[in-house]
Order: C-alpha cells, then sequence, then structure tokens
C-alpha cells in the first residue's frame, strides 16, 4: 500500500497549518480542471455572472449616495428638477435591485446544474477507479476509507470549492470598488476594516482543521456505525436478530457510536459559535466606532448626509466582503483537505509490477493448455504468514483437481491466483507454457468459468442473473436457458411468476426472494454461461442445495467438462472422490496428491477426514 497522499493527520499548530497549507492547495488545479471537464458553457457563464454581480452592489451604494443628497438637496428649495432628478435615481437604484435578484437568481441556477454536471463526473470517475483496484485494495480497510470519503464528498465538496474560489473573485472584485469609495472619505477606515477581519480568518483555518479530522479521520468508525445499522435492518440477518435476541445490543453499540459522534460534533458546534460570537462582537466594534466618526463629520458639516450614508454602507458591506473573502478561504483550505480524500483515491497505484516492457503473451486458445504452479507461496499483504508455500502442481489438459482441506489451508487463495485477483509472493504459475505476469488479465479470465462460494446474488431478474456469466451474451435467451438447465435451475425458474423475467431479491418493487439452494443453482448455472471456457473452477458449488441436486449437478458437470481441466474445491468427500485427483492442502501446502484410491490406500490425512465424514452418516 502506498503511503498516504496528502491525508496524514492534519497539524495541530496555526503555524504548521499554514505550512502545510500550500500543499492542501495543490489540489485546486486538479478541481478546477475537473470542473472545467464537467461542463466548460457552464464555468464561462459562472465566471460571467459573478463579475457583473460584484460590480452590482458599488453601483448601488453610489446611486443610493446621490439620492440621499438629491433629496436633501430638493427640501431645501431645489425645485421641480431636483425632484424628478430624485425619482429618476430611485427608477435607477430599482433597476439596479432587479438586475442584482436576476444575477443571483441566475448564479444560483448555474451553481445547481454545475453541482450535478460536477457531481456526475466525480462519481463515475469514483466508480471507474473502483473497477481498476485488484481484489487486495478492496480487503484492505485503508482503501475502503479512501473510498467512501471520496463517494461521501463527491457531490457536494468539489463544487463547495469552485465556489469558494468565484466567491474570493467576487468580493475582491466588490471590494476594490468599495476601497475607492472608502479612502475618498477615510483612509484609515480601510485598515480598520481589514485589522477587524483577520482574527475570523484564523478562527476559521483553525476550525477547519478540526471539522476535517472529525469528518475524515473518524471513517473506520464510520463504517462501524453503517455495519451495525446495517445488521438491523437487512433481510438476511433478521432471523438471528431476532433469534438472538441481538437487536438490543447491536442498538446500543450504534447509540454509544452514534453519541460518540454527537459529542464532538457538539463541541465542535460549540467552538464555532463562541469564535463566531466573539469575533462579530469586534467586527460590529468596529463598525460603530467608524459609525461614531463618520456622524461626528456629517454633524460638523465636514461630508454630506449622503456621503455618510454611503460611508457607513460601503463599511458595514466592505467588511462583509472582506470576512466573505476570508471566510471563503478558509472554507477552501477545508475544501482542498476534502478534496485531497479524492485525488488520493483517484491515485491509488493499480499494478504490482514494474511497466510492460514486451507485449503481452497469449496461450494458445483451446482445451489443450495445462496448468503449472512452480513453487509458488503468497502471504496477503500487511501479514507475515504465508497462506501458500512452496506449491507446485501441474493439471493436464482435461484433467479433473478437487482441492480439499481444513478452512484456511489455502484452497481459495489458489483460485484467487489462478485467476490473476493477486499475483504469487514467490514462484509462477503457467497457462499453456505462458507466465500468468505475462497475460492479459481480461484475456486469461475470460477463458474460465467459475462459481464461488459466496457468489453475488443480483437483485435483476432471472436472465440477467444468469446472462451476467457471459455479458457478450446477456441478450441471448437461447444461451441463458441451456446453461440453467446445466446448472440445474430450470425447475426452480419454472416454478417463478415471470420465469426469466422474474425479478429477484427484496430491494426492488416485485422483487422475488429464493432460498439459499435455489440461488445457488442460479450462480452454477452463471458460470455454465461460458460455454467455450478452458478450465471451469466450482468452490463449493453444491453448500446449499440437496443431496440429490448435488448428485444431478456432478453427472452434469462431469459431461460438460469433459474436455477441460476442472478445478473443484468442496467439503463433501462424496463430491470430491469423482475427480481424477485430489490434492490435499494443509498449512498451505500440498500434503497429498493422488485419486481417492491412492489416497485411502496411505491411509493418511484424506483417509482419517474421509472416514470421519462417512462415519458421520452412517451413525
Amino acid at each position: 500500500m502506498s503511503p498516504p497522499h496528502v491525508t496524514a493527520r492534519p497539524p495541530q499548530s496555526l503555524k504548521a497549518r499554514l505550512k502545510n497549507a500550500g500543499s492542501l492547495f495543490r489540489q485546486l488545479p486538479g478541481t478546477f480542471r475537473l470542473f472545467w471537464e464537467a461542463s466548460p458553457w457552464g464555468a464561462v457563464v459562472l465566471g460571467a455572472l459573478t463579475l457583473v454581480a460584484a460590480l452590482v452592489p458599488a453601483a448601488i451604494a453610489w446611486v443610493g449616495k446621490l439620492i440621499v443628497d438629491g433629496v436633501v438637496a430638493a427640501s431645501s428649495g431645489g425645485g421641480p428638477a431636483a425632484r424628478e432628478q430624485v425619482v429618476r435615481l430611485v427608477v435607477l437604484e430599482f433597476g439596479l435591485m432587479v438586475g442584482s435578484v436576476t444575477l443571483d437568481r441566475a448564479l444560483a441556477l448555474t451553481r445547481e446544474l454545475l453541482r450535478a454536471s460536477l457531481g456526475n463526473l466525480l462519481n463515475e470517475r469514483i466508480l471507474q477507479k473502483a473497477l481498476q483496484l485488484e481484489l487486495r485494495h478492496f480487503e484492505d480497510s485503508d482503501t475502503y476509507d479512501k473510498m467512501q470519503n471520496a463517494r461521501r464528498e463527491a457531490n457536494s465538496r468539489p463544487l463547495a470549492l469552485v465556489m469558494d474560489a468565484f466567491a474570493i473573485v467576487r468580493n475582491m472584485v466588490t471590494l476594490s470598488t468599495y476601497a475607492v469609495l472608502l479612502v475618498a472619505l477615510s483612509p484609515w477606515s480601510v485598515v480598520v476594516l481589514v485589522a477587524a477581519s483577520i482574527p475570523a480568518f484564523i478562527a476559521e483555518a483553525r476550525l477547519a482543521a478540526e471539522g476535517f479530522r472529525l469528518y475524515s479521520w473518524r471513517a473506520p468508525e464510520g463504517r462501524k456505525l453503517n455495519y451495525l445499522e446495517w445488521i438491523l435492518t437487512r433481510d438476511n440477518h433478521v432471523k438471528e436478530v431476532k433469534v438472538f435476541a441481538l437487536g438490543s445490543l447491536v442498538l446500543g453499540r450504534y447509540r454509544t457510536l452514534f453519541q460518540k459522534f454527537f459529542q464532538e460534533d457538539r463541541a465542535l458546534a460549540l467552538k464555532r459559535m463562541g469564535w463566531g460570537l466573539g469575533l462579530g462582537l469586534l467586527s460590529l466594534g468596529a463598525f460603530y466606532g467608524c459609525y461614531v466618526f463618520v456622524a461626528n463629520r456629517a454633524a460638523q458639516g465636514e461630508i454630506s448626509v449622503g456621503d455618510m450614508v454611503l460611508y457607513l454602507s460601503v463599511f458595514r458591506q466592505g467588511q462583509a466582503a472582506f470576512q466573505g473573502i476570508l471566510s471563503s478561504v478558509g472554507s477552501m483550505y477545508e475544501g482542498a483537505l476534502f478534496m485531497s480524500n479524492l485525488f488520493a483515491y483517484l491515485e491509488i497505484p493499480t499494478g504490482q509490477e514494474a511497466p510492460r516492457v514486451l507485449p503481452a503473451r497469449t496461450a494458445p486458445k483451446g482445451r489443450g493448455n495445462a496448468i503449472e504452479l512452480r513453487n509458488v507461496s503468497f502471504r496477503y499483504p500487511g501479514k507475515q504468514e504465508w497462506a501458500l508455500r512452496n506449491l507446485s502442481l501441474k493439471l493436464e489438459p482435461g484433467e479433473k483437481l478437487a482441492l480439499v482441506g481444513e478452512n484456511g489451508a489455502g484452497k481459495s487463495t489458489l483460485v484467487k491466483l489462478l485467476l490473476r485477483l493477486y499475483e504469487p509472493t514467490e514462484g509462477d504459475i503457467l497457462y499453456g507454457g505462458v507466465n500468468l505476469k505475462d497475460m492479459e488479465p481480461e484475456d486469461l479470465r475470460s477463458r474460465f468459468g467459475a462459481v464461488f462460494q459466496d457468489f453475488v446474488r443480483y437483485q435483476f431478474s432471472v436472465a440477467e442473473n444468469i446472462g451476467l456469466g457471459h455479458v457478450a451474451a446477456l441478450e441471448d435467451r437461447n444461451r441463458i436457458v441451456r446453461a440453467a438447465e446445466q446448472g440445474g435451475a430450470s425447475a426452480v425458474i419454472s416454478a417463478l411468476p415471470n420465469q426469466y423475467d422474474t425479478m429477484l431479491g427484496g430491494w426492488f418493487e416485485k422483487g422475488q426472494e429464493l432460498s439459499g439452494g435455489q440461488w445457488q443453482k442460479l450462480g452454477v448455472a452463471r458460470a455454465f454461461m461460458r460455454e467455450d471456457a478452458e478450465v471451469l473452477i466450482l468452490d463449493e458449488p453444491t453448500a446449499s442445495i440437496d443431496a440429490e441436486s448435488e448428485h444431478a449437478l456432478f453427472e452434469r458437470f462431469q459431461e460438460l467438462a469433459a474436455d477441460r481441466i476442472a478445478l473443484v474445491i468442496s467439503h463433501r468427500f462424496s463430491t470430491v472422490r469423482m475427480a481424477d485427483r485430489i490434492a490435499v492442502l494443509h498449512n498451505g501446502e500440498v500434503e497429498e496428491l493422488g485419486s481417492h484410491t491412492d489416497l485411502m490406500a496411505r491411509n493418511g490425512r484424506y483417509a482419517h477426514l474421509f472416514n470421519l465424514q462417512a462415519r458421520g452418516y452412517r451413525d
């Protein structure tokens, strides 16, 4: 697993946070590229609307000053012309206000459209990355946390970061126009405006990092909270929850974890309120200090009443604009922290090998290829113990090999290596004389038909549940029907209300739930969709079906696998004894290898396990 990107724990001191801000804001170019890719026209429209909206407030403030001065002049004997001028100015301000409201609505509409476009783009990128990840990534909690953090923020955080950047531009343009007006009236008030707003920025940066820590670094506990909820709300858990009275235990753990989250959120919210109140009072004090100064100047006749109104309006709005800039910077800091999760996820390396120098090789097409394992050893990432050790084995074309052994002996691990879901830690696996490392994974896997013990129960139609075994033939109903017959699922399907078009599972409307054995027959049928498969793998294919169905299945299986390699993993020795050879795995090594007759004559581990199971049937 690669070291964390920029998702390392946020520094605690302000100095350290400011030092680290540069690396965090390097997330901005990538975010803006995504924003442009999502909607180029939307980016242009948003920029134009933002610029125009930034100029309107100063224009409204200036017209307001002219109205006040015009009213004073008209009331002092200015005559009809002065009164008409006031009316024209009021109409102009009305027009500016209409324009301001329209711009705000247009900006809101543009944001909503961009939110949808950008959220969809990012979700697609996240899902595309998920397709590129290897099995080892899904079995690693750190990678899972990165994925969940990325998914959680994809629909809101990137656009919020972009909008914060546009808000900074808008407020800076507005503030620059205000500054021109303020400097003409009182240069030092600009200094007061800036000085009163800086503490808010410091507090915002501090609280942003704490917010990131809460929402990002408690991802493992968040996953646990979701899991506890899953236990209490899914149909496949309800029986044990009821029978074993697990409800109070699970709900209690859920409540404890939720209360922990709530207390953390509450502490942060109170801290935000405290800082916000204190800094708000500081800002308010600065404003009224300037208010006294300006009102005194107006009372002495040094400035007009309109100048006083303009000054107060511009100072207050300028203060809000400056605080808006600092708040947006703090929010962007927090957004960049969250975006680092997304980019860390998208940049997860997905290749275990060095870049390929030579073109990928391919084994000859057809069922005449042998599988050979040469001193294969494997251990899972982050583990010290070996799952497989110095395993050498050869399967000839058309051979049926059964794997037996206790749980954890390495049977399913071997299947993962054959399908190149993992690479051997040591040694090589050859197919048709070609090292699996030199074959394209898609080419290799297209030659296998497989059914796993933990097969997926898709909440799709019956036809799709079977047809997904060979996506290219998903619309080939005749092929799906043949696969169902070969997998022993025809009787199950014929009893369903809409047969092959019946929706399965309980997640969606009119879904039909099946028993474990019925689902497993569909899973076996799915493996038989690959009629041209060169190798068949059955990993505990009969765990949930009755003995009669199991016998019928393996009779069909022997016929279908007559000229191709078949690898069978099973704890049922009535199934195992049909194989040409049986490999007994123990602690990741092949302890015994031979036919059923040979291994019984040897009277070793296999014979012991077989007799234990046979005794259970006899007793």
